[in-house]
């Protein structure tokens, strides 16, 4: 099989590899609102062996590319709901530019930081797989409903969906996404990964409304992550923070398929075994992040 090289990355690989693999996770991620580039970058290390911060901003490209057919299908469907839509992108667009900037000034390798995050996942994961494996009375697949807006009461807003009433309080939201911003700009993974499943688990809200606006706050940060680490990298010359191009369109391709088919199908499916992916997935990023702290503690065995 023909390997092709990709310079800034820094890896030689099939050209079929990662768009298949960035098709097969976007696939799975994209049905609870997570482009799945969080997988993708522990798949850029692990596999493909890149080694130096481009994986992060690669990362980025990927979203890039892979988002905006899932976004466009969420918007077409009236779910992508706009007084959310708008929080998540005005916190986390600065914070990801903020987060890129860390990322090269003092964590050019965030073992330990992955870990706290890992923490944070583990808790989620804990949290809403409690959630996800009780089931909830008349709970059924959305079809053609669409989210509803209801004047705001007490300091929150609020909307209906599927005849039942949610709220959210926008200031505290807008800055959980600033913070999970910076996160998403370290690590190049948009932020979806962190922020979906708080929507999902302490907020309350339901995962066919959660899933577009969260998408759209990830297309945004990583165009300005992209930007911020391409201005910066002249900086650190000797880092690799450019994203590789090529090795970021093929990711995009396989992601951008994988993505638009999952916003096809999520529409027909019970928000209960969507919340379980969502776990699943949350709970197998924490384990990833976390595997690099466990290897430095004696008598810990990590597979």
């Amino acid at each position: 099989m023909p390997f092709m090289h990709f310079p800034v990355a820094g890896v030689d690989a099939s050209p079929f590899l990662p768009p298949l693999a960035a098709f097969a996770v976007s696939l799975l991620t994209g049905l609870g609102g997570v482009s799945g580039a969080f997988l993708l970058l522990p798949f850029q290390v692990s596999v493909l062996g890149c080694v130096n911060p481009s994986a992060s901003s690669t990362n980025q490209v990927f979203n890039i590319i892979a988002a905006p057919g899932a976004v466009w299908r969420y918007y077409r469907e009236g779910r992508l709901y706009a007084p959310l839509a708008r929080l998540i992108v005005l916190g986390s667009l600065p914070g990801t530019v903020l987060g890129a900037f860390i990322r090269l000034r003092w964590l050019a390798d965030p073992v330990h930081f992955k870990s706290f995050a890992a923490l944070v996942l583990l808790f989620l994961a804990l949290r809403m797989g409690g959630e996800a494996l009780r089931p909830k009375p008349g709970e059924k697949a959305p079809g053609d409903a669409r989210p509803a807006p209801l004047p705001d009461r007490d300091g929150h807003a609020r909307f209906l969906f599927q005849d039942r009433e949610y709220a959210y309080a926008p200031l505290p939201l807008l800055g959980l996404s600033l913070i999970i911003g910076v996160v998403g700009g370290i690590y190049g993974v948009g932020g979806g990964a962190l922020l979906a499943p708080i929507l999902v688990s302490v907020y309350g809200l339901p995962v066919h409304v959660t899933a577009g606006p969260t998408l759209l706050g990830t297309l945004a940060a990583s165009a300005g992550g992209v930007l911020a680490y391409m201005l910066m990298a002249p900086l650190y010359p000797r880092l690799g923070a450019s994203p590789d191009w090529s090795l970021g369109l093929l990711l995009g391709a396989g992601g951008l398929a994988g993505m638009y088919l999952a916003a096809r199908l999520q529409r027909h499916l019970p928000a209960r075994p969507i919340r379980i992916l969502l776990t699943l997935v949350v709970l197998g990023t924490a384990v990833a992040w976390l595997a690099p702290g466990l290897k430095q503690i004696p008598f810990v065995p990590v597979f």
